[in-house]
């Protein structure tokens, strides 16, 4: 008797393994999340030690996400064809050698060259972690999960944050050095906890090892308290082309439309975090200053994963984006308009949690939408065009952002307003649909 591995996940359900894949990936993801937020907490600390302004110091920004846009799409591509295994252990790997090898940077181009390494090894681990998670878990409980997972991107803004602030509090020499060990730590400690995850049995039924994924499957029934296949019983992929591309027939509408949307989220997050932690720390704001207030932002972030937990499921993957796009919209034009510092506050609390309710959203949708042999090209790519966005917002933006910050994030409104409206056109809604 032949079996999808959607109706195997299903009867296995969510239980002790995937908790256990959830803590391993999660952790990981937390620390790329460090690592991409440390530029702009950093960036003051570095210009200090090597005598650059802070536009020039956030050139490791730029190399960073440099890393972070070829290694999207080269690793997705790879994982695609080499497995997600694989390319997985080798990222995190990457990352943390790289990571750790920033503390120690004895110059600034040295430390350009350690993030652009670290950047493309995050780059790669992002949408592959994804595309591998997605493949593990039951359709009616996907993306829920999939948002959980990318709540632990907050767990490592609040990380990092904390770090900085406590950095600043003791006036610690050089703090930059220790920001960057710390974001190293995580990704340390993940790769050797990589080992324990299976290859992804999708990806091995595309390959044609079918008794390789039955075999994983049995470790998820196991390893939730079930009883493994029944010797009659095998595993099969829907019969599907397993050609074409991501921008070809049915797909090449919605790729488009999903690209746009991540590169305009993308422009617009790290355009405002990437910028704000040097405004808060100068005092702009009056009371809103400091590294101290960004903790109580990044805390803001948890109840918007945990609305778009819900409203994926509730409400589907396509209204619960378009929602989080709209509310972000109106978090950053809150802030144009702000005269006071409370309305200030309150517009970056609103723009942090309807942001990474986006991101939510975006991270449970955009891998539903394409087949099991073009997901990771899929995620990858997206991956790729949200890197962009991080390339150039602390370079292409930085005489806007620099010398009128309120104007800079009127645009991010425009921007995200404008993501709102392509987001209606997405011809898909997959909540609860398989994948094959």
């Amino acid at each position: 008797m032949a079996l999808t591995a959607d109706s195997v996940l299903t009867r296995a359900g969510l239980g002790p393994f995937q908790k256990k894949l959830l803590a391993v990936f999660g952790l990981v993801w937390a620390a790329d999340a460090m690592q991409v937020l440390a530029v702009g907490f950093t960036a003051g600390a570095i210009a200090k030690t090597f005598g650059l302004t802070v536009p020039q110091a956030l050139q490791t920004g730029t190399g960073f996400f440099l890393g972070m846009f070829i290694g999207a799409s080269l690793f997705g591509r790879l994982a695609d064809r080499f497995g997600r295994r694989t390319v997985l252990l080798f990222t995190v790997a990457v990352d943390a050698l790289f990571g750790l090898l920033s503390a120690f940077a004895p110059s600034f181009w040295a430390l350009v060259a350690f993030r652009f390494m670290t950047g493309l090894a995050v780059g790669g681990t992002l949408p592959v972690d994804y595309a591998m998670m997605a493949e593990f878990l039951p359709p009616e409980r996907r993306g829920r999960w999939l948002v959980i997972l990318e709540g632990f991107w907050a767990v490592g803004t609040v990380a990092v944050a904390l770090a900085a602030w406590w950095a600043a509090a003791n006036a610690i020499a050089d703090p930059w050095r220790y920001i960057f060990a710390l974001t190293a730590l995580p990704a340390i400690i993940g790769l050797g906890l990589r080992f324990w995850v299976p290859e992804s049995p999708l990806y091995l039924l595309k390959t044609g090892r079918s008794a390789e994924a039955a075999a994983v499957m049995n470790r998820v029934l196991t390893g939730n308290g079930k009883a493994p296949l029944a010797p009659g019983e095998t595993l099969s992929l829907p019969a599907r082309p397993q050609g074409g591309s991501i921008f070809t027939g049915p797909l090449a509408r919605r790729t488009l439309l999903m690209l746009a949307i991540w590169f305009l989220v993308s422009l617009s997050y790290y355009g405002v975090f990437t910028w704000m932690p040097g405004k808060l720390a100068a005092g702009d704001f009056g009371f809103v200053k400091g590294f101290g207030f960004l903790v109580v932002v990044a805390l803001a972030q948890i109840p918007g994963y945990a609305l778009a937990a819900f409203g994926v499921e509730a409400w589907g993957r396509k209204p619960t984006l378009t929602a989080f796009l709209i509310l972000s919209a109106l978090g950053c034009l809150l802030f144009t308009v702000a005269n006071s510092a409370l309305l200030v506050g309150g517009s970056l609390l609103i723009m942090s949690f309807a942001l990474l309710g986006c991101w939510g959203a975006l991270y449970a949708f955009t891998p539903e939408l394409y087949p099991t042999h073009l997901r990771a090209t899929g995620m990858g790519t997206a991956g790729s065009m949200a890197r962009l966005g991080g390339l150039l917002a602390p370079s292409a933006l930085a005489g806007l952002a620099s010398q009128n910050f309120a104007m800079a994030v009127a645009l991010f409104s425009a921007l995200l307003a404008l993501a709102g409206f392509l987001s209606f056109f997405i011809d898909a809604e997959t909540r609860q649909t398989a994948l094959d």
